[in-house]
């Protein structure tokens, strides 16, 4: 003890624990990543363990029974169900699809599967391609089989449409037939609609197909289906979105045409007497999910002669919902039309980050109090670093005592206490700088996030359409993230190391003055490096950023079609799509990474050059003291920052001044990389807005007391310089008043219902209660407005959610709207499959049919009270006779000032109405009451007299 402290044990010894201590970090670090890791591989192994898999969607099923009945196509003894466990919660319900009897398809044949709304049809599609769970696969004399070595091809109910062309959708990876092709676009019906885009067959149809009506998707669905050479075609109520010519078109020209001759067909339809000519066996399903079979050829059923006769009383239909909105040119600019192209290019920014992104970033942080907040940055940082420097002097200082007096002369204490405090001094400025950095980066995080949603969220409808989701979400994750933590860590790393560097080089010009110049040297010659760096790198961050949303885009569609692809047996398509899309990705950021390696290189051979020559120049030249050349040697190369960022940006190599120099110049650069994804969510804040709210724009609190609603010269279009969808349209609704609005494909039906609601830009005037809607703010009048889409959209959570998310009403009153919506027609005789207020209801409704969806809709809105109740082909996917309660409910259950406007293609939905409104080309050609038009030679006569059920259509009327 006592023993003298040499400047050569000082800091040698300092050097040690400096790396000691950046092990420690590196260690930590280390341990952390391990720890994320873990957590990650856990998630995975838990998903690829226990998640449900699929009991057969291959080529071969392995059990007995479906071996001996390979070639056929059907059931025997068979339970299905969608949940592998069953759950004994009274909430979920457990459908089980039974086929007790011996149930096989016809060969090279049309087969039929009937049913009510809800009953289980699909499922029974599902079940033969394996997309249920059998509970009975290893029961004695149970079996179910689907030859897919034959082929299959499937068309979904709700069609899986491709963000790709009509012609690749069709064709959908199979090989191109000239002859084929057309044949299958003419048997379809698809021709006229082709004709509406001047890029004809070559236009691309958006993400889920926006761009497309509903008819138009299960057309092109259909001809996939056809085109494909698969001998097994399973066709899910392909005729539900259809007019009646369209469908008959199809009956007799592709049905009964020679591309479906030889194969076997099943068809899941409502519309019964117009395809049960066509059929060569009918299974029919119960509410309680029972098969039964029967052969046409002999007499049929009392339950099938019921259904036709029903359906022959509700065959006429006009158009499918979606139709007006269509591929047309409503929805897309002249360029759009001619190019065929839908989906915008995403911008990116050419040349270097703009100040001004990086600006709006310091202006968030900053908050309300910017000067207040930044000093409490700066200084803080600046005093910290002072205080680490001081650190080095003084312990040069302390050793430097003992050459001057005897070892016991020299206060160790006094020393040890002065030491402790500037240390205690940097610790406390460092934490305090913390504290203040890191509130100010949860503001600016939380200020930039709060503008991106609103922007999202407040854009127009047209911006959604061409906008993939991908990139929305690529922005709300990916980019978000950056802003939350690479960004400000850097610009915290960059202010400590500019303060940090400024104090090295002062400490090595006052040892060592001549080396100011290599240092100022050292630094052109870095920032001349960065330059070089920044212009490649930053281009391919933007790369990067770019060709992540393809990756999710992909993997959104393929989860959203995983039925059709497995039914296809197109796995291994989708697999190579994905990982085309993965390599472009990964080749950007293999380059991303290399072009990091190339400028740490370059930085270690500066750092490690700079660091040689002062050493050399202390030693030989200037024969400084040892505390002297030990202090300077220590600011210019062996001295570490105290802060873990700093060994996750150069690892293990020292950080004194020419090192820092070069990690400044890194930081700079990784600023202005990150600053990348700031700029990607600056473009969102410029997206075309729909009109803020404002205090003039509220309306009084009793409004609306009435339904009345006046239309005086109303025209409107999907883009300002598109062409109109509506022209000129003037029409005046008494509050309470029916009424049914028809047309055909691109008349403007749904348009209408959309500029009713100020969706798409208009001109002219509409009055709703006397008030005009321009003047209103939009989430007001929306607000008192209900519309009912054709497949609407469900929540995840329970049933009473569903219909009443803000918990405002008692369960009398939703029982009561689930009642006058129809419920009660197609429940179960069992209680376990019985839809309460308490059932489940998963995400989007995924886990109903999709009528049953549009009944629970429609009870939204009877519960929701509105004035004016939209349905937009509401009831498209529901069965005859439910459709007919569903409507005599809203007869009677309606409040007497409700006005109800009715799109519908089944002349049975409107023919009751107080007025009947026919569009054409955006022009109302008719509207009057359906017997002045039925006594007239008007467009509705004309379709009345084409129905097959023209008597009972006519008795509605009188």
């Amino acid at each position: 003890m006592k023993q003298e402290l040499t400047a050569s044990k000082v800091f040698s010894t300092d050097t040690v624990m400096d790396t000691f201590r950046q092990l420690l970090w590196e260690v930590s670090n280390a341990i952390s990543s391990v720890v994320a890791g873990k957590v990650s591989l856990d998630r995975i192994n838990d998903f690829l363990h226990n998640t449900e898999l699929l009991d057969a969607y291959v080529d071969e099923h392995v059990h007995e029974e479906s071996a001996l009945h390979r070639e056929e196509i059907g059931f025997q003894n068979a339970k299905f169900t969608w949940e592998v466990k069953q759950d004994t919660d009274s909430s979920e319900r457990n459908f089980v699809l039974h086929a007790q009897d011996r149930i096989v398809f016809k060969d090279k044949a049309i087969n039929l599967i009937i049913g009510p709304t809800g009953s289980g049809k699909t499922s029974v599609l599902m079940a033969l391609l394996g997309e249920m769970h059998c509970l009975t696969s290893n029961t004695p004399g149970s079996w179910f089989n689907l030859p897919r070595h034959k082929g299959v091809a499937y068309a979904a109910q709700e069609s899986w449409i491709q963000n790709d062309t009509i012609k690749a959708n069709i064709l959908f990876d199979s090989v191109f037939d000239e002859e084929r092709y057309q044949k299958v676009i003419h048997q379809c019906c698809l021709e006229h609609d082709l004709s509406l885009f001047e890029a004809s067959d070559n236009t691309e149809v958006g993400e889920l197909g926006v761009t497309l009506s509903g008819g138009q998707k299960a057309r092109i669905t259909l001809a996939r289906a056809i085109y494909s050479n698969a001998e097994i075609l399973l066709l899910d109520d392909v005729f539900a979105a259809l007019d009646i010519h369209t469908a008959k078109w199809i009956v007799e020209k592709c049905f009964r045409g020679d591309l479906v001759k030889g194969r076997t067909i099943l068809l899941v339809t409502h519309n019964l007497a117009l395809t049960a000519p066509l059929a060569d066996y009918i299974v029919s399903v119960d509410l309680d999910g029972r098969l039964t079979g029967e052969e046409t050829s002999g007499s049929k059923s009392a339950y099938v002669q019921e259904q036709i006769r029903k359906d022959e009383e509700h065959l006429e239909k006009l158009e499918k919902l979606e139709s007006e909105d269509a591929p047309v040119d409503p929805t897309a600019d002249e360029k759009t039309q001619k190019t065929g192209k839908l989906i915008m290019e995403e911008e990116k920014e050419d040349g270097r980050v703009r100040w001004s992104t990086v600006a709006m970033y310091f202006k968030s942080l900053g908050g309300k109090h910017p000067i207040i907040y930044y000093l409490s940055f700066f200084v803080p940082m600046a005093l910290s670093n002072l205080s680490i420097g001081m650190q080095s002097w003084y312990l040069g200082y302390w050793a430097s005592q003992y050459a001057i007096y005897p070892a016991s002369e020299v206060n160790i204490l006094f020393h040890v206490g002065v030491y402790l405090s500037i240390c205690l001094s940097s610790i406390f400025w460092h934490v305090f700088c913390r504290l203040v950095t890191g509130r100010g980066s949860l503001r600016a995080s939380r200020t930039i996030h709060s503008r991106l949603m609103e922007a999202i969220f407040g854009s127009t409808f047209r911006w959604l359409d061409v906008t993939p989701k991908s990139r929305i979400i690529t922005r709300a994750t990916q980019d978000m993230n950056a802003i939350d933590g690479q960004l400000f860590r850097h610009i915290f790393l960059l202010w400590n190391i500019v303060s940090y560097m400024l104090i090295r080089l002062g400490g090595v010009v006052i040892y060592s003055p001549i080396f100011i110049l290599p240092g100022i040297f050292l630094a052109i010659v870095a920032i001349w490096l960065s330059n070089v760096y920044m212009k490649a790198q930053v281009e391919i961050k933007r790369e990067m950023s770019k060709a992540r949303a393809p990756v999710l885009a992909h993997y959104g569609a393929t989860i959203a079609g995983l039925p059709s692809i497995r039914a296809y047996g197109a796995q291994g398509q989708s697999i190579r799509e994905s990982l085309v899309r993965i390599d472009h990705y990964s080749r950007a950021a293999r380059t991303f990474h290399c072009l990091t390696r190339w400028i740490a290189l370059r930085m270690d051979l500066m750092s490690t050059t700079f660091v040689s020559a002062l050493a050399i120049y202390l030693f030989y030249v200037a024969h400084q003291s040892s505390a002297a050349t030990g202090f300077s040697l220590n600011m210019g190369s062996e001295f570490v920052l105290p802060s873990p960022e700093i060994c996750q940006i150069k690892p293990r190599i020292a950080a004194g001044f020419s090192g820092v120099v070069l990690m400044a110049v890194q930081c700079v650069n990784t600023i202005e990389i990150q600053s990348n994804s700031l700029e990607r969510i600056k473009q969102y804040f410029g997206i075309e807005q729909e009109p803020k709210p404002t205090k003039e724009g509220e309306p009084p609190a009793y409004w609306p007391a009435n339904g009345t609603l006046k239309v005086e010269h109303l025209s409107a279009r999907y883009v300002k310089d598109g062409p109109e969808v509506l022209r000129d349209v003037s029409f005046e609704v008494q509050g309470g008043e029916r009424i049914g609005i028809v047309g055909r494909t691109g008349a403007g039906k749904s348009s209408l219902t959309l500029a009713l609601l100020r969706g798409i830009p208009t001109s002219g005037e509409v009055y709703y209660d006397g008030l005009p809607t321009s003047s209103l703010n939009l989430n007001a009048l929306r607000s008192k407005v209900t519309i009912i889409p054709q497949v609407p959209e469900l929540f995840n959570g329970t049933l009473r959610q569903n219909l009443d998310p803000f918990e405002e009403y008692d369960d009398a009153t939703l029982n009561d709207a689930l009642r006058a919506a129809g419920l009660q027609s197609i429940q179960t005789e069992t209680e376990e499959n019985r839809l309460t207020l308490d059932t489940t209801v998963s995400s989007g409704g995924a886990n109903m049919s999709v009528g049953q969806r549009q009944i629970l809709a429609l009870a939204r809105a009877i519960v929701r009270g509105s004035k004016l109740l939209i349905l937009d082909e509401a009831t498209s996917a529901i069965d005859y006779k439910t459709d007919a309660v569903i409507q005599q409910s809203l007869r009677n259950e309606l409040g007497k000032d409700v006005t109800l406007i009715t799109v519908a293609h089944r002349l049975q939905t409107v023919m009751d109405s107080d007025k009947i409104m026919v569009l054409e080309d955006g022009k109302i050609v008719e509207f009057d009451t359906p017997k002045v038009l039925i006594e007239q030679k008007s467009k509705l006569r004309s379709l009345v007299e084409e129905s097959e059920d023209k008597d009972v259509l006519l008795a509605m009327v009188k």
